[in-house]
């Protein structure tokens, strides 16, 4: 890239030594420390300058007018111009290293937060993803997370009413009230009431004044997985539900009494249910938020999961969420209008 401003830098010298008196063509040379400034710093964008104005300096006094106050001024307005590219390229410079901090400490507490998923927990294999629909972010209202007890796996799911800082806020609750207390050997009907105890008590603390606060919920599926039994244990708080895929077919894990979702406060106290669904070897287990479900293309058409899922059904977890994935981003046209994650799970073997 340097090389183009230095040819820029000679053509211009050249061409204003073989033209006649009238054609000036030095004035120009400004146009080599602009374009050094839109891909170099400011110390090669200062030497690209000085050599222009030397080729300048150079030009007329190869023709003995260097003296002439003209001449002399426009040596002087490019020196000024230049020195003035090399100020804006040294702001830029330092504006773009603060915003590279910010954004490294940004990644980091977004991964604090948003924890990836392991490959591999007990007999689960684990794939995932999470589209955030906030350019530049990672994370937003949605949340997903695992934790092991001794003998099981539990995973939650969920997806925050909301969007901006108060459904971010509120899924780092709910994500640190569940990597909290999941790991004790409590029944799941348990940790829901759990996780929706403190995701109410948050709202209910006066100081929080935030755009928003106190007024969404938490739709979440909170799951456990024996090592033992094939079978996946379910407590549904008003979140889709989840799919199972298996040589036999897909089926939609549709709950006979999902509660309400997290956030409620009394209106959902005691009402949790755990119901059991067939989960044996070989079968895998999608995860969704309604991000999913309810991405829309361009005429306005819902993403048709359900019908999708058998196309990719036999393929390994990192195998389905690449499909759902890629076939996602191409019904919207590479721009989900809301968060959407996606969780596949898939039994590898059944410890005895």
């Amino acid at each position: 890239m340097v090389v183009i401003p230095l040819l820029v830098i000679a053509l211009i010298t050249l061409g204003d030594v073989v033209s006649p008196a009238s054609i000036r063509l030095s004035p120009l040379l400004i146009a080599a420390p602009a374009m050094t400034a839109s891909f170099a710093g400011p110390l090669l964008t200062a030497s690209v300058g000085l050599l222009a104005v030397l080729a300048q300096i150079a030009s007329n006094a190869s023709e003995g007018l260097l003296g002439q106050p003209g001449r002399l001024t426009e040596v002087i307005t490019l020196a000024l111009v230049s020195a003035l590219i090399v100020l804006f390229r040294a702001v830029l410079d330092r504006h773009m290293r603060e915003l590279n901090r910010v954004r490294a400490v940004a990644d980091v507490a977004q991964r604090v937060l948003l924890r990836p998923l392991p490959v591999r927990v007990g007999p689960l294999l684990i794939a995932s993803v999470y589209l955030a629909a906030e350019p530049g972010a990672e994370i937003g209202g949605d949340l997903y997370a695992a934790a092991r007890t001794s003998n099981a796996t539990r995973l939650i799911i969920g997806d925050v009413r909301g969007s901006g800082l108060t459904a971010v806020a509120d899924a780092s609750l709910v994500l640190g009230a569940f990597r909290a207390m999941a790991h004790w050997p409590v029944p799941l009907t348990d940790l829901a009431s759990y996780l929706d105890t403190a995701l109410s008590a948050e709202r209910s603390e006066p100081l929080d004044k935030a755009p928003g606060a106190g007024e969404s919920f938490v739709t979440a599926a909170v799951l456990e997985i024996p090592d033992d039994l094939p079978v996946v244990r379910v407590v549904n708080c008003g979140h889709p539900p989840p799919i199972v895929l298996r040589d036999s077919g897909v089926k939609t894990l549709e709950g006979h009494a999902p509660a309400l979702p997290l956030g409620l406060g009394h209106l959902a106290a005691g009402h949790y249910h755990t119901e059991d669904f067939a989960f044996g070897e070989g079968d895998q287990l999608l995860l969704y938020t309604d991000g999913v479900i309810e991405a829309r293309d361009s005429e306005g058409t819902f993403f048709p999961l359900a019908e999708r899922l058998p196309r990719w059904n036999g393929g390994g977890p990192q195998y389905l969420v690449d499909r759902l994935h890629r076939d996602l981003l191409r019904h919207t046209g590479g721009h989900p209008g809301d968060d959407a994650a996606m969780v596949v799970l898939e039994r590898h073997h059944v410890e005895r």
